[in-house]
C-alpha cells in the first residue's frame, strides 16, 4: 500500500483548510469575515467557519481563495446541499479544487446525471485518481454502459497498490448488475488488498453467495471470518441464512449506492492510514450524502467529529439512528460518549441507563455504563453495573479481563481493597502479562506495604511490556523506593518524570526518592513542582497538597515520624 500512502499525502495537501489567526473583535469587512473563518476552521467550528466564509463570498464572489474555503466548509459541515452550486460555480470558472469535484461530483450524482459524470476527465488536481477512475466506472454503471465500465475497472487495475479495492468494487458492480457468478468469481478469485477481507466485504460476499443459492458457504465464510465474534446485525444475517431465506444484496443494489462505497471506501482507507480525521470526514460526509442509511458511514462521521471535537454535531449524527436499527445501540454508546464529552454526564447515564432497558442482554451496555458511573465517583452503583457485565460475558471470552480490573479499580475506590485484589487476580488469571493489571495490582501492593517481592516482580513484567509508560515506570521506582534500594529508585524515578514531566504524583514520589538519598534541596524543587501541577486544595488518594507543603516545610523524616511510618536511612546532604 505504499502508493496508497503517497497519495494520503496528495489528499491532504488538496483538501487542507486554510487556518490560523485569531478570532478578530468584529468581523463586519470582507477580511474580518475571512479571518474569522479561517479561525473557526482552524478550530474544526464548520458551521462557524461556513457562516464566515459565505459572508466573506457574498461581498467578493469571485475569490477563488474564498469559494474554496467556504466549499470546504460546507463539505465539512454535511451541508453539501449548499456546497453543490459554489462547487458548480468554481468548475464554470475553471477552478480547480478536490473539494470543489467532491461536490460537483455528489450533485451530478444526485441528479442521476450519470453520463455527464462519466464524462468528466480523471484529472492530477481533481479528487484523486483512483477515485475519479472508480467514480467513472461506477457511472458508466448507472449510464448502462457496462462495457465500457468493466473497462474502465480493468484500467485502474494496472496499478498494483489499488488492485484489492478495485477488484472489489468490480465484483459489486457485476453484483448490482444481478450477475452473482460473476461477482462471486472475483471474490473467490482472491485478489490482493485488504477490501473484500473487511467487515463490508464479507457481507458482500454473504449476500452474493446467498443469491446464488449457497447460504451454507455464506454461514461457512461468516464463521471463518469472524470466528465467533458477533453483533446484532450479524446475527440477523446468520438466523436468516440457517432459515434458508435469501439475503437480498445491499451493499451496491444501485449506481448511486456503488458510487457511496467509493467515497466509503477511501474514507476507510485514508482512516487506516491515519491520514487525519479532518480528510477522512470530508470522503465520509459524501458517502452519508449519497447514501444515507450507510450505517458505517454515518458511525464514522460521528466518531470522526468526536476525534474532531465537534460532539454537538457527532450528536445529531448519532441521533439520526433509528431504534429499530441493528446499530442502534452502537450509536447511543458513541452518544453518551460524546455527552460525556461535553460535561453532561448525568445525560450521558441516562441514555445509557434507557439502553440497559432496552438492550439488556449485551455486556458492552453495562460496562460503558460502569465506567461513566465509576467517572463521576458513583462506586457503587459502577461495581453493580460492572457486576452485570461481568455475568453477561462468558468466563472464557478473552475480553472478561477488562471487566474484572475495571470492577477491581472501583472497589479499590470504594476501599474495599480485599474485593479489588481478587478481581486483579481473576483479571490475571485469564490475562497474565497484561501490563495494566501487573501494575495497578503491584503498585497497590506497594501502597500497603506488603508482598513487596511479589509487587517488584509483577511491576518489572509490566515495565518489560510498557517501557515507555511513565506510570508504570514510576510504580517500579516506587516499589524500590520502599524495599530500600533508593540509587535503584532514582533512576527510575528519573526516567518517569522524563516520560510524565507534569503529573503531580510521579514529580511528588520523585522528591520523596531525592530525599532519601540526600539530595534533599533537589526534593523540594521536586515537590514544589508537584505542588504546581495540582489545583489549589486538591485532595485524592494519589496526592495530598498539605502533605507535600509539609515535606518542603519539615523534610520527609519529620513527616513520616508524624504520621508513625517507619524512618529512612537517609543519607547526608550534597
Amino acid at each position: 500500500m505504499r502508493n496508497f500512502r503517497t497519495t494520503v499525502s496528495a489528499i491532504a495537501i488538496g483538501l487542507a483548510l486554510v487556518v490560523t489567526a485569531p478570532m478578530p473583535v468584529a468581523a463586519e469587512s470582507l477580511a474580518g469575515s475571512y479571518l474569522a473563518g479561517r479561525s473557526a476552521a482552524g478550530s474544526n467550528d464548520y458551521d462557524i467557519a461556513a457562516q464566515y466564509f459565505a459572508t466573506a463570498l457574498a461581498k467578493d464572489p469571485d475569490n477563488f481563495d474564498l469559494m474554496d474555503s467556504t466549499a470546504l466548509a460546507y463539505l465539512a459541515l454535511g451541508d453539501i446541499e449548499r456546497g453543490i452550486p459554489i462547487a458548480k460555480m468554481m468548475a464554470a470558472k475553471e477552478y480547480r479544487s478536490a473539494a470543489a469535484r467532491m461536490l460537483v461530483t455528489a450533485g451530478l450524482i444526485d441528479e442521476g446525471n450519470y453520463a455527464e459524470l462519466a464524462q468528466q476527465e480523471i484529472q492530477t488536481d481533481g479528487i484523486n485518481p483512483w477515485v475519479d477512475g472508480l467514480v467513472k466506472a461506477w457511472a458508466l454503471i448507472g449510464a448502462d454502459d457496462v462495457d465500457a465500465a468493466m473497462t474502465q475497472f480493468d484500467n485502474i487495475t494496472d496499478d498494483a497498490g489499488m488492485k484489492g479495492v478495485v477488484f472489489y468494487h468490480k465484483a459489486l458492480a457485476y453484483a448490482t448488475l444481478g450477475d452473482y457468478a460473476a461477482a462471486e468469481a472475483l471474490f473467490a478469485k482472491g485478489a490482493p488488498g485488504g477490501a473484500a477481507r473487511t467487515r463490508r466485504g464479507v457481507v458482500a460476499r454473504v449476500e452474493i453467495l446467498s443469491q446464488l443459492g449457497r447460504n451454507d458457504d455464506a454461514i461457512k465464510l461468516m464463521e471463518q471470518t469472524f470466528n465467533g465474534a458477533s453483533d446484532l446485525e450479524l446475527d440477523i444475517l446468520i438466523s436468516k441464512l440457517k432459515a434458508d431465506e435469501t439475503l437480498p444484496f445491499t451493499l451496491a443494489p444501485t449506481a448511486r449506492a456503488g458510487l457511496a462505497e467509493v467515497f466509503f471506501t477511501f474514507a476507510a482507507l485514508l482512516r487506516s492510514e491515519q491520514a487525519g480525521d479532518y480528510y477522512t470526514l470530508l470522503y465520509a460526509r459524501v458517502a452519508r450524502y449519497l447514501r444515507p442509511d450507510h450505517m458505517d458511514a454515518l458511525l464514522m462521521t460521528a466518531a470522526l467529529l468526536e476525534g474532531l471535537g465537534q460532539n454537538k454535531l457527532a450528536i445529531a449524527e448519532y441521533r439520526s439512528v433509528s431504534a429499530d436499527d441493528p446499530a442502534y445501540h452502537v450509536a447511543e454508546l458513541g452518544r453518551a460518549d460524546a455527552l460525556r464529552r461535553l460535561d453532561k454526564a448525568d445525560q450521558a447515564i441516562e441514555v445509557l441507563e434507557q439502553l440497559t432497558r432496552s438492550h439488556g442482554d449485551l455486556a458492552v451496555v453495562y460496562s460503558t455504563l460502569a465506567d461513566t458511573l465509576r467517572s463521576q465517583e458513583e462506586g457503587q452503583a459502577a461495581i453493580a453495573a460492572y457486576s452485570k457485565a461481568v455475568e453477561l460475558t462468558d468466563s472464557d471470552d478473552p475480553r472478561v479481563w477488562a471487566l474484572h480490573f475495571s470492577r477491581g479499580i472501583a472497589y479499590s475506590q470504594e476501599g474495599d481493597l480485599a474485593a479489588a485484589e481478587a478481581d486483579f487476580r481473576t483479571a490475571l488469571a485469564t490475562n497474565p502479562e497484561q501490563p495494566q493489571v501487573l501494575n495497578y495490582l503491584g503498585y497497590s501492593l506497594v501502597e500497603e506495604n506488603r508482598e513487596l517481592d511479589e509487587a517488584l516482580d509483577m511491576i518489572e513484567r509490566a515495565v518489560a511490556a510498557s517501557p515507555d509508560s511513565g506510570f508504570i515506570v514510576d510504580s517500579l521506582g516506587w516499589v524500590y523506593y520502599r524495599l530500600g534500594r533508593y540509587e535503584e529508585a532514582v533512576i527510575q524515578m528519573e526516567r518517569a518524570v522524563e516520560l510524565e514531566a507534569v503529573d503531580p504524583v510521579v514529580n511528588d514520589h520523585l522528591g520523596d526518592v531525592y530525599w532519601a538519598v540526600g539530595r534533599k534541596r533537589e526534593a523540594q524543587f521536586q515537590w514544589k513542582r508537584a505542588l504546581s501541577f495540582i489545583q489549589f486544595q486538591q485532595t485524592t488518594t494519589d496526592v495530598e497538597p498539605d502533605r507535600i507543603r509539609r515535606k518542603i516545610e519539615v523534610g520527609l523524616d519529620v513527616v513520616l515520624k508524624e504520621e508513625g511510618a517507619d524512618p529512612l536511612n537517609v543519607a547526608n546532604d550534597l
